[in-house]
């Protein structure tokens, strides 16, 4: 249980990492949103679970589930409040973007 554990925490590292860089490097807001709700989401909770299963105590297995419970429910609505913020307040999307699907139905948010 113990390498699982230490795989899981591994794999929620790298998640972590990989949606820092995503933060630095995407080009705006509704991008680094989705960078940041994955890395916390994917990230966290492999490194909570990943711990459950080194810890082997049953309350530290509890509070494990329900902070990843927690984070499952709380994350993406908080992303999704936030860009739905952005995109109200007028944020643009970068030039690259190829398709806003709102902006084409002459659609606000809300």
């Amino acid at each position: 249980m113990a390498t699982a554990g230490w795989t899981l925490i591994l794999v929620g590292g790298l998640f972590d990492l990989f949606g820092c860089i995503g933060l630095v490097r995407l080009p705006d807001v509704y991008n680094r949103l989705q960078a940041a709700a994955k890395c916390v989401t994917l990230g966290t909770c492999a490194i909570l679970i990943g711990t459950a299963f080194i810890s082997g105590q049953g309350a530290v297995i509890s509070k494990t589930i329900l902070c990843s419970i927690f984070i499952l429910l709380t994350s993406p609505v908080a992303a999704h409040a936030l860009a739905r913020a952005a995109h109200r307040s007028g944020i643009e999307l970068c030039d690259q973007s190829v398709v806003d699907k709102y902006k084409e139905a002459g659609k606000t948010i809300g």
